[in-house]
């Protein structure tokens, strides 16, 4: 009997022709070193309308594989750990979008793809995940539960009334706000929506979970850094506010009303990250962010220099 093939997932960002060119030729790439590719069915109806004698089966259809190469931005990356996280099978983004913080290479390297997938010469990274859960009341029965990569947010239903929230840290009362929302973030999540909200970048190999309100009216109203022992709750409050929405990583929600309490914790199951290189965070974050490291003092040193 002859051993089983490798198995590597594709999946392309849906409206991005760039995304379906990468992906075909990265597809065409592992087939031709005997790997065989696997697809969610929509992609692979796209990528077999363009390469129909690429070898490629249903994801639904296959056996967990290896890896799972994403051609998008890191929305895709978002979407594709729906399926990932679970599994826990690791993600290599490609990357289409922005700023692309979670994905590894740029669309030009998808011929370094090919062959760093064909030697296997990858690392993995550990990256932890947000559990939360929606009860009717605290302490009470679950009525939602799902995870997060990056954030588990709690914002305001409506655009004229803040939403009135207690927020506890194990179980101990932390404070009450009137808020837009809170944030409960992963420190890869830290770069993201916390970023935007003012809270600080965490280094992602440690292990802790970031607490940021949302412009709320308080005389305490600072973003946390907490343990990883932590369990975060946000109860909501009744007195006129008409409730608010939970949501993870932006793509999963759920409505909540006054009484409801939502709770987040250090999550079962980690993002696993596949990285072609060992870079340091810090060059992913100057990079990414095209941080000027010299600062201004250095560029008025060098308008010194040139007046000479």
């Amino acid at each position: 009997m002859s051993p089983q093939r490798r198995r590597v997932a594709v999946t392309i960002h849906p409206f991005r022709p760039e995304a379906l060119q990468a992906a075909t030729e990265f597809v065409l790439g592992c087939n031709s070193r005997g790997i065989v590719c696997a697809a969610p069915a929509e992609d692979a109806v796209r990528l077999r309308s363009v390469a129909p004698q690429a070898e490629l089966i249903e994801l639904d259809d296959a056996a967990d594989p290896e890896l799972m190469a994403v051609f998008g931005g890191d929305g895709n990356i978002l979407r594709a750990a729906e399926w990932a996280v679970p599994r826990q099978v690791p993600v290599l983004g490609v990357n289409l979008g922005h700023i692309g913080f979670l994905a590894e290479l740029e669309s030009s390297q998808v011929q370094t793809l090919i062959t760093t997938v064909a030697q296997r010469s990858y690392q993995v990274e550990r990256r932890i995940t947000i559990d939360t859960v929606v009860r009717e009341r605290p302490g009470g029965a679950v009525l939602w539960s799902s995870f997060a990569v990056n954030e588990v947010s709690i914002e305001k239903l409506a655009r004229e009334r803040m939403i009135e929230v207690l927020v506890r840290v194990d179980e101990r009362a932390l404070s009450r706000w009137a808020t837009d929302g809170v944030l409960v973030s992963t420190p890869t999540g830290s770069t993201a929506y916390a970023f935007s909200a003012h809270g600080p970048v965490i280094w992602p190999d440690l292990s802790a979970l970031l607490l940021v309100p949302l412009s709320a009216h308080a005389l305490f109203a600072r973003p946390l850094v907490l343990s990883d022992h932590s369990a975060v709750s946000i109860e909501v409050l009744p007195g006129g506010s008409p409730g608010g929405v939970v949501w993870c990583d932006g793509r999963r929600t759920f409505d909540i009303a006054p009484g409801m309490e939502v709770e987040a914790r250090l999550g079962t199951h980690h993002l696993l990250l596949a990285r072609t290189s060992e870079q340091p965070f810090v060059d992913r974050l100057v990079r990414k962010f095209e941080l000027p490291v010299d600062g201004w003092r250095a560029a008025a040193d060098r308008a010194r220099w040139d007046a000479h």
